[in-house]
């Protein structure tokens, strides 16, 4: 028997005993899960820009002084990344300026964050192989989960503390809420044409992922961004950002596709009640 023989009966057994593997292999390979995690990044960054200036011009001054704690636990920021977040969200400049700009800000973010919702809802219905669902069921959809999406973001701060009980609280509610969010994102973004069970493998990886990356982003994110501030300037702040939101966004957009294919292949599908060959 040949070598490359040999391989083919190898490669056909593994793909009669766990046909899991073949199609995870197959779905992970794919280029378009790289690029869907990309574009999720940018229309995630053109979201959150403009969003934190509107914020910042017409927010009460607790929501701002939140959103400040929050994106210092979420990042760890310190020194100059600090302060520079703090002249957003707290600068003391002109006030009609500040509105002009949280004006045209909040604009350009309504704008941009209907892409971004689109952008999460593409990556769901590939995940399941879903055609795309109807803008009048969706479109109201896109709404509500990027405003959800804020109100976390806005928590993150005592969430992570434990509300004042510490990281050994925080952290595992950090997971949970976490696990909780991405299972609702699913099931909200596919317009409920996937049940609630068959979320769960990758809602659970997605937290896991989120929760493994808020403690990696508090370790490495404050000299990063602090180093990129002092050698590029405002640039350097936006490329190592952007950098992190990659990641972040190929973490959920691989967590949401490895569940998919988890949920719908032996032996999950038995319990999850997603087995095909029973239809």
């Amino acid at each position: 028997m040949s070598w490359a023989t040999r391989v083919r009966s190898i490669r056909a057994g593994a793909e009669q005993r766990f046909p899991v593997l073949t199609e995870l292999t197959a779905r992970l390979v794919s280029g378009n899960l790289l690029d869907s995690a990309t574009r999720l990044a940018a229309q995630a960054f053109l979201a959150a820009v403009p969003l934190l200036f509107a914020l910042a011009a017409f927010a009460p001054s607790a929501v701002r002084d939140q959103m400040l704690e929050s994106l210092r636990t979420v990042f760890g920021l310190t020194g100059s990344s600090d302060e520079q977040l703090q002249q957003v969200l707290k600068g003391n400049g002109d006030q009609a300026v500040r509105e002009t700009s949280g004006a045209v800000g909040a604009l350009v973010a309504l704008v941009s964050a209907t892409s971004f919702s689109r952008a999460m809802s593409r990556v769901c219905e590939r995940a399941w192989r879903l055609p795309k669902a109807g803008t009048r069921i969706a479109a109201w959809r896109w709404t509500v989960w990027l405003l959800a999406l804020v109100v976390v973001v806005l928590l993150q701060a005592p969430l992570r503390d434990g509300f004042g009980a510490g990281a050994w609280l925080g952290l595992p509610l950090y997971f949970l809420v976490s696990t909780g969010v991405w299972l609702w994102t699913q099931h909200l973004l596919l317009a409920k044409r996937i049940r609630w069970l068959p979320l769960l493998p990758g809602a659970l990886l997605a937290g896991a992922a989120t929760t493994v990356l808020s403690v990696t982003a508090g370790l490495y994110m404050p000299g990063a961004l602090n180093r990129a501030l002092a050698e590029y300037g405002s640039l350097g702040l936006v490329l190592t950002m952007l950098s992190w939101l990659i990641v972040l966004c190929a973490a959920l957009t691989f967590a949401v596709t490895i569940g998919a294919v988890l949920a719908q292949e032996p032996p999950l599908d038995r319990y999850l009640g997603t087995d095909r060959r029973d239809e």
